[in-house]
């Protein structure tokens, strides 16, 4: 099997070895003539001048009102896509296959001088079979549709300390972006880990790593500090059916020259506060809002406290973050006399090389440690991955991508998974 999966990668890889012309760049760099390394140290992870360049509300620093609007250019639309061969592997057996594994359509630009704008839609994409008996029926898609983001961002309100982001996205409280990771199998486990849940018994479907829903003000100041603070509903896209709203704050220092991207040295602290609601009306007194809202109660507290680095030495980027998390004890299905309290993090270290940084090397650590009565879901999971990018100056915005995962779920006996992937990840 590996020796079947290497000849596929060397023939599918062969041809692209050689860089060549690239004839399509994404929206932003179409726009400036940039190449997409002058805003990312390899797509997808921003560099300290395209983090600039986001805080300041997609426009260039210091050319605010002067460089052209969505109007005056070309459709500011970008696709980024994946494909290539999975093998998944654990006690039982080995599946191998084909794969998309995700579509994004995103359009963001400038409407006018410090008001700018982001949209990301993830489409519906089924699968073409649903499983081993035959053709699928529609029922098993493969990624769900979405409006991941979509929202206006009113900048220099006070020129560099207050900025304003309204409508969903991705909130400050991710210190370091999920969205722009490199890895496509594994995710940061701490932020897709939730409390266990019973559709019995009143319980937290709140999941760090979600866009959110609400209002956002951002600032950043010379000497290097910067703020998050926000107002959100704190359930994705979903209602969050109580009259109270979730509130976060994130601080950030940089030490150095740089934004603790590509260069300087950034440590930050970020802590979040919501509500869950544990009690439904009488039907006599239920209210549901045409926006799908409803006046559930007895709202019960939880919140997200952490902390994270980001330390630069040449192209070494290494980026850590922990986080710990209380549920109120109502919340907890296991035992409503304890919070449910848990911890995790991870540490990557990233290395980028050759010309234009074409080479991108990986390693990756996650841990969540929940509480001892729920000890089945620790997780420890070791990942690393290699990216090549092609292309010319002009556009490196292909990839050739391996990335290996292995998982364990579990504490005393765990549940052992296998994970690799090699695949085409490109964005135009």
């Amino acid at each position: 099997m590996k020796k079947l999966c290497i000849f596929i990668l060397i023939i599918a890889g062969w041809q692209f070895l050689v860089p060549e012309t690239g004839h399509s760049i994404p929206a932003f760099a179409r726009k400036y003539g940039y190449n997409c390394n002058m805003c990312h140290t390899s797509f997808t992870k921003l560099n300290d001048y395209g983090q600039r360049i986001r805080d300041n509300g997609y426009q260039l620093p210091g050319q605010e009102g002067g460089e052209k609007n969505v109007f005056d250019t070309p459709p500011p639309i970008a696709i980024r896509t994946t494909t290539g061969i999975s093998v998944y592997n654990v006690d039982k057996g080995t599946t191998t296959g084909f794969d998309i594994m995700g579509l994004d359509l995103l359009a963001a630009g400038v409407l006018h001088k410090n008001i700018s704008f982001m949209f990301i839609y993830t489409p519906r994409i089924d699968e073409p079979a649903a499983d081993f008996s035959g053709p699928g029926n529609g029922t098993n898609p493969s990624q769900l549709g979405a409006l991941e983001s979509a929202n206006l961002v009113f900048s220099n309100i006070v020129p560099g300390a207050l900025n304003l982001r309204v409508g969903r996205f991705e909130p400050a409280y991710h210190p370091i972006s999920s969205k722009r990771s490199y890895y496509i199998s594994e995710p940061y486990e701490i932020y897709t880990f939730t409390s266990p849940s019973d559709t019995l018994l009143p319980s937290n479907n709140f999941i760090f790593d979600d866009n959110q829903l609400g209002v956002e003000m951002t600032g950043h100041f010379r000497n290097g500090f910067k703020y998050g603070a926000g107002v959100v509903n704190g359930n994705g896209a979903n209602p969050d059916n109580n009259t109270n709203k979730d509130f976060y704050l994130n601080l950030f220092q940089t030490f150095g020259k740089g934004d603790g991207q590509s260069a300087g040295q950034r440590i930050g602290a970020f802590a979040y506060y919501g509500w869950q609601p544990t009690s439904i009306p009488s039907p006599s007194d239920f209210v549901v809002a045409p926006t799908g809202e409803a006046n559930c109660s007895c709202n019960k507290p939880f919140y997200r406290l952490g902390g994270d680095v980001s330390l630069n030495w040449k192209t070494f980027n290494l980026q850590a973050l922990f986080m710990q998390g209380m549920d109120d004890k109502a919340l907890n299905v296991f035992d409503t006399n304890k919070d449910y309290k848990f911890s995790g993090g991870f540490a990557e270290l990233d290395w980028s090389g050759l010309w234009n940084n074409r080479l991108l090397a990986s390693v990756l650590f996650n841990m969540v440690q929940p509480p001892s009565y729920d000890d089945s879901r620790t997780i420890k999971a070791y990942s690393a991955l290699l990216r090549y990018y092609l292309g010319d100056w002009t556009a490196v915005n292909i990839a050739l991508h391996a990335e290996f995962t292995h998982r364990e779920t579990g504490k005393d006996d765990p549940f052992k998974e296998n994970i690799f992937t090699a695949l085409l990840d490109f964005d135009f």
